[in-house]
């Protein structure tokens, strides 16, 4: 399995993301939707920091589950209640990525959503991975 990230010299300067990835290999693993939920089904962590944390170890939870690693994430979306809040939390919510997921960052989006199936929750991770 490889994934060449594609950071056009033209673009933006990719910060926390990468512009595009091509995959190859043998199996892809898509990962649904994952909040801070804990164990027991109940959503921790009071601010956006702590929950994008949980989000983003029950994604890699789930990816690992599958015989993948952060590495292996082509794509991930994420969904915030409130996108200028996760734009000020952005410093912190990198660090949260790198001390999880590494510095191999997938092609990713934000989106803006009204609220999420958990009135608690504030964001939520899903994404692809392809596996060797």
């Amino acid at each position: 399995m490889s994934l060449e990230r594609i950071n056009p010299a033209e673009l933006s300067p990719a910060t926390g993301f990468s512009h595009a990835v091509a995959a190859t290999g043998s199996r892809m693993v898509f990962l649904a939707g994952q909040t801070a939920l804990d164990g027991s089904g109940k959503v921790v962590g009071e601010g956006l920091p702590e929950q994008f944390e949980v989000a983003l170890a029950n994604l890699l939870a789930a990816l690992a589950a599958a015989g993948g690693s952060p590495a292996d994430l082509a794509r991930v979306t994420v969904y915030a209640v409130d996108v200028p809040a996760y734009r000020a939390c952005a410093a912190e919510l990198g660090r949260v990525w790198r001390r999880l997921a590494g510095r191999d960052y997938p092609a990713m989006a934000v989106i803006g959503v009204v609220r999420l199936w958990d009135d608690q929750a504030l964001v939520e991770l899903d994404g692809i991975a392809v596996l060797p």
